[in-house]
């Protein structure tokens, strides 16, 4: 069994994860975790989460890290740092939408990858943030092991995340139209989207 682990800070953007998680959850070979320094986390849509574990409590690297946006991704707090770091450098899959991209820039986790996000501006007085050049204005980027996405791009990160732990840019595109192109659009395309 796989695990993806979905970071939730408080006031996290709900339906940038949304889509991911679905999918993932309805797939017999992956479980879902959710990970934030707080028990109890809200998000901007008002959903109240029960997270499962604090980052203090986690000890080992996972299939996927997914970083989801929100507001409080100015947090300082080594565990986290600590986790993202060791799963990019032992090339695992980390993705990470909106804020959480932000948070990725400030310290310095974007170097040697293409990437996007919301604003290169707003990062230009981050101090480990050198590689402005590798800003590519697209609403989701994938550069080996690391999705970057800005926060109206929820499709487009569920595809390539899902290119990223596997499969294949037909499968991933199939999954996503569903939501992309509307029943309709699907069913014209593809045929009757689910099972008789």
């Amino acid at each position: 069994m796989k695990t993806a682990l979905f970071v939730l800070l408080d006031q996290y953007a709900d339906w940038e994860a949304a889509y991911l998680l679905s999918l993932l959850n309805q797939r017999d070979d992956w479980q879902i975790q959710t990970a934030s320094n707080l028990p109890l986390v809200h998000s901007i849509g008002g959903l109240q989460t029960t997270v499962d574990l604090n980052f203090s409590e986690i000890d080992q690297m996972h299939h996927l890290l997914v970083l989801i946006g929100g507001d409080s991704w100015n947090i300082q707090n080594q565990e986290l740092y600590r986790m993202i770091e060791k799963q990019l450098n032992n090339n695992l899959p980390v993705a990470g939408i909106c804020g959480a991209v932000d948070y990725l820039a400030f310290h310095g986790f974007l170097e040697g990858y293409k990437h996007t996000g919301n604003s290169r501006v707003s990062w230009q007085d981050f101090q480990n943030y050198r590689s402005p050049e590798n800003f590519i204005e697209r609403q989701a980027v994938s550069d080996r092991n690391l999705v970057t996405a800005n926060g109206t791009a929820a499709l487009d990160f569920t595809e390539f995340v899902l290119q990223l732990i596997g499969d294949s840019l037909i499968e991933a595109k199939k999954e996503v139209d569903l939501y992309r192109l509307g029943y309709y659009g699907y069913r014209e395309k593809y045929g009757y989207p689910f099972d008789q």
